[in-house]
């Protein structure tokens, strides 16, 4: 199945697939916060830091200020589901029912769920 999206979440995905691209991270993510701005990151896989890569977007989104999340887009090399915990991060800042738009490397979005 491939979902449809608004432009804005389209964005998400590209800016998403980039950042994977040019990482060569196993996960790529952006998000949109309430006030439009858009953070886009890659999963951090150091010996001393291990990060998701929605983890990196919303300690973006919370560093810039951020006061909520709008929307997020999760891309991975198979477009597995979202993590609870990465779930839970984005539920910490944006609540409940925020939409996080599931994407295979690629970029073709294949699923949603919610927080």
């Amino acid at each position: 199945m491939t979902e449809s999206l608004s432009a804005e979440d389209h964005k998400l995905v590209v800016l998403a697939r980039s950042t994977r691209a040019r990482t060569g991270a196993p996960q790529g993510a952006a998000l949109r916060d309430l006030d439009g701005r858009t953070y886009a990151a890659a999963t951090v896989d150091l010996p001393s830091l291990q990060v998701s890569a929605l983890g990196v977007a919303v300690a973006m989104a919370v560093t810039s200020g951020a006061r909520g999340v709008e929307a997020a887009v999760l891309l991975t090399a198979e477009g597995e589901g979202a993590s609870e915990a990465d779930l839970a991060v984005v539920r910490d800042l944006g609540g409940p029912g925020v939409p996080v738009h599931l994407a295979d490397q690629r970029g073709t979005v294949g699923g949603r769920t919610t927080t």
